[in-house]
């Protein structure tokens, strides 16, 4: 059985799927391995290589405070700037390019992802998408799956918080986070099912891994899943926000989501067609969607349900010093996510380079 290397405070790191445009084109530019090499010696495990050339990762160290995760987070961005200027090319934080076509971009020539092409076929070649995946420490890996068994039900609001791909090669998808589509094609991906306990984890990883289905528990896909490696919760549901503090805000939403249902004592398991529908109302409606209560089935607005589960968490996010941030979520109910941003803007010009453009102004502000 894998042994969980558990976390004794609420720690934090952040991982971040990062575009790479051309400065004039405004399209992807496949670059990483130029970048990569670029990078100083202390960034190594800061600023990584990803699926396609395209795009680099960006993981913070073990954070204790998202002050601390901030600064990391700013500072690694810096360093990046400093690379990308030579190349006259910029970062971009979206989890879908607008106009970029899938079938230009190369993927990194790692054998893992040689691997995992070879396996997706199509499916892979058109996953050009980036995300936000937050990693929170836990104490024990029986907590840890309960936790993930009941954060289920609340993925649907992180997700409508952070919609930022309503575009794909160049068309309008209808959708606001058209990445969860795309992933969701992807074999053992999407919304887990309940587990009980960390016993029938192993089980399933094991089984998994004997079928050749998957080689480590990396290959899970999950919208969350417990991290053995790390001691964490990961939640990997989350799109890119187009904006900074955005970042922030969800991270501390996360951060105190996960220390408030560690208190839980009771574990519901809702049928997995609630939890769906909830991710469907999400990823299509955004905070304009419905949400269903997956326990009580009572309906409220997406952003309702968003504002009790901050009231939720608050108590917790007093003790983690994190309600600076946290406050951070009503600003994205009252201003919309990024891609709200980007169809306003592609409405009043016609025009997805402009939509990159002023997206890319707006991230620190």
């Amino acid at each position: 059985m894998r042994t969980f290397n558990s976390s004794p405070a609420p720690t934090i790191g952040v991982e971040l799927e990062i575009q790479l445009v051309d400065a004039e084109s405004l399209n992807l530019v496949g670059i990483a391995p130029e970048v990569l090499k670029n990078r100083h010696s202390s960034f190594e495990e800061r600023l990584k290589q990803e699926f396609i050339r395209s795009m680099v990762e960006i993981n913070t160290d073990i954070c204790s405070s998202i002050s601390d995760v901030e600064s990391d987070l700013r500072e690694t961005i810096e360093h990046l700037e400093t690379i990308l200027e030579p190349f006259n090319a910029n970062y971009f934080f979206s989890s879908l390019h607008p106009f970029a076509l899938s079938g230009d971009q190369k993927i990194m020539d790692h054998p893992r992802y040689q691997r995992i092409m070879n396996d997706l076929q199509l499916v892979g070649r058109r996953f050009i998408t980036q995300g936000l995946h937050v990693h929170v420490g836990v104490d024990d890996p029986e907590k840890a799956v309960n936790i993930c068994n009941t954060i289920r039900l609340y993925l649907p609001l992180l997700l409508a918080l952070s919609t930022s791909s309503p575009f794909y090669e160049g068309e309008s998808t209808g959708l606001l986070s058209y990445r969860t589509k795309l992933f969701e094609a992807l074999p053992l991906a999407g919304m887990p099912d309940y587990l009980d306990g960390w016993k029938e984890f192993n089980h399933v990883v094991d089984l998994l891994i004997k079928g050749g289905f998957i080689e480590s528990a990396k290959d899970l896909w999950w919208d969350v899943r417990p991290h053995h490696g790390f001691g964490t919760i990961e939640v990997r549901i989350c799109d890119t926000p187009n904006n900074f503090n955005d970042i922030l805000a969800i991270t501390s939403l996360i951060q105190s989501l996960v220390i408030t249902l560690a208190e839980e004592t009771t574990f519901p398991d809702p049928h997995i067609q609630l939890l769906k529908a909830n991710k469907w109302q999400a990823a299509r409606y955004g905070l304009e969607g419905v949400f269903v209560d997956p326990i009580f089935a009572t309906r409220s607005s997406m952003s309702d349900a968003i504002r009790g589960l901050v009231n939720f968490v608050q108590p917790f996010a007093d003790i983690l010093g994190c309600s600076d941030s946290l406050s951070g979520i009503d600003k994205i109910l009252t201003r919309k996510t990024g891609a709200h941003s980007q169809i306003k803007i592609y409405e009043e010009t016609g025009d997805l380079r402009t939509v990159v453009s002023e997206m890319m102004k707006g991230f620190f502000q």
